[in-house]
């Protein structure tokens, strides 16, 4: 995976997809270690439909978690291996 670094803000907004290119929904936070800066992981809004599929932690807003493990790469998209998801 490309773990090159790069500011939120280009990460904010992009459409998360699976590598077989489902579409999940649009980054709308990122949660981190405050103390390492690690990413944990992403937040997401308008999650698609296909989302309910999948088994995912949500927060108590019902927000969708995405893990920062399952990314497999960020470009034009934010690219995650719905298989890490279940």
């Amino acid at each position: 995976m490309d773990r090159e670094r790069k500011p939120a803000r280009e990460i904010l907004g992009k459409l998360v997809v699976t590598k077989e290119g489902k579409r999940l929904g649009l980054v709308k936070d990122i949660t981190f270690e405050t103390r390492s800066g690690e990413l944990i992981q992403l937040v997401l809004k308008d999650a698609t439909p296909y989302v309910k599929n999948l088994n995912v932690e949500r927060t108590a807003q019902n927000e969708v978690l995405i893990p920062y493990n399952t990314i497999i790469a960020v470009g034009d998209f934010v690219v995650v291996n719905e298989e890490d998801l279940v």
